[in-house]
């Protein structure tokens, strides 16, 4: 497997050096077995202000700085993976620049036979996530056409601009009328998450997007819900969506939502997003009728969960009692678990994962790539044990008695 680079004006090149990756704060030499044919739907990225690290055929690490024969700086490769792939290795790097990198999902890249591959393996089916389905001619009149039957409903509108400007595809589920839409109802939160696509303090990476900025009425609510979950083939409502805080912090309003929607119709699934901080407002939205929840979770260890998550106001005991909670009211819980390679495929991390499901009755594990400087994350989060690798993670979740695995939610109710 050879290293893959760009110069300063994205022109791709490969090397002699072979490829390398990296987990935790470690490079590691890319094997073939590592590796996948760049997917339909993955894009590369360079990493700006990084020079790539390869492996000379001693086994040494090498900084490659220039391009050879040319005064162009070497810049650093990764890939973007599309939904249904899970990422193994970082890309292999050194960093020149102070600034974080944007946040997205790095993934290790090679160069092998004329083909690019990437450290990933597959661990659902995308087709439903593949961009094809996405951003199509038609998408700004389908988008005009709902905006002309309701003019007045602000949380419409802010789907509107989540689905044009940022490409959310939640979003556009509303618009195309299909499968998971995004709902958001929430301005406010309780953690301050390092890798927080809508709210970033100014001296870190800029957020891909910005916050909702008002609360909706449960009125704008019901008439997305409904229409959604009536016209939608295998219909998914979801509040907790990245431009929004936490969902429990509007309790009442969702507890309403639901409640109305469910006195009209038992069709499509209702879900919620959350960090599950807020135990009385999970328990309240619950009862209401909620049908799924997914819990974001870096990890089951409160050291490494607080210094990611900071939240204001919670532990992660209160997570999993709102978890608990969940569960004996009936709704399907899945955990949405941030993986960055190096952190929960140590040996303890995993252990108190398994514990963490186990031992809360959790349905699923949703595999999601962390988008964030894995350099800026370090830095932050302190991290300890062996590292056995992404793959070893996923085996251990599988051999967890009735524990369903994958990328993103699917519906439980008709």
């Amino acid at each position: 497997m050879q290293l893959l680079y760009v110069d300063e004006q994205g022109r791709m090149y490969d090397h002699a050096l072979g490829a390398v990756g990296r987990t935790g704060d470690r490079l590691v030499e890319i094997m073939y077995e590592d590796m996948l044919e760049l997917p339909p739907g993955a894009s590369l990225t360079l990493l700006p202000g990084s020079n790539p690290v390869g492996m000379d055929k001693n086994g040494d690490f090498k900084l490659l700085r220039q391009v050879p024969g040319e005064g162009s700086s070497a810049l650093a490769v990764g890939a973007l993976l599309p939904q249904g792939y899970t990422r193994t290795l970082l890309p292999g790097y050194r960093r020149q620049a102070d600034q974080p990198l944007p946040l997205l999902g790095y993934a290790a890249v090679a160069w092998h036979e004329g083909r690019v591959y990437v450290a990933a393996v597959r661990t659902d089916e995308p087709d439903r996530w593949d961009p094809v389905h996405y951003n199509s001619a038609d998408l700004p009149q389908l988008v005009q056409n709902r905006l002309d039957r309701a003019p007045q409903n602000r949380v419409l509108a802010q789907l509107a601009h989540c689905a044009l400007e940022y490409s959310c595809y939640t979003a556009q589920n509303i618009f195309y009328s299909r499968w998971e839409g995004g709902l958001p109802m929430s301005p406010a939160c309780n953690a301050r998450c390092l890798g927080c696509i809508s709210l970033q303090p100014a001296q870190c990476c800029p957020s891909p997007q910005t916050r909702l900025n008002f609360r909706p009425t449960c009125s704008e609510a019901v008439e997305v819900t409904l229409h959604h979950l009536l016209h939608a083939p295998e219909g998914i409502i979801s509040f907790g969506q990245g431009c929004e805080g936490e969902p429990a912090l509007a309790a009442d309003d969702i507890a309403q939502v639901v409640t109305e929607v469910r006195q009209r119709t038992s069709r499509g699934t209702i879900n919620m997003n959350s960090n599950a901080g807020y135990t009385l407002g999970v328990e309240k939205i619950c009862r209401a009728g909620l049908d799924s929840m997914r819990v974001s979770l870096i990890s089951a260890r409160e050291q490494v969960y607080q210094s990611y998550y900071r939240p204001w106001d919670y532990r992660l005991t209160d997570v999993a009692a709102s978890i608990r909670i969940a569960r004996s009211l009936g709704v399907f819980v899945s955990l949405n678990l941030l993986v960055l390679p190096g952190l929960n495929d140590r040996d303890v991390e995993i252990e108190a994962l398994v514990d963490f499901i186990e031992d809360n009755g959790v349905n699923k594990v949703q595999l999601r790539n962390l988008n964030i400087d894995p350099d800026f994350f370090y830095r932050q989060v302190l991290v300890n044990g062996e590292i056995y690798g992404v793959g070893q993670l996923i085996e251990a979740l599988r051999s967890i008695p009735g524990l369903e695995l994958g990328n993103f939610s699917r519906p439980v109710s008709s």
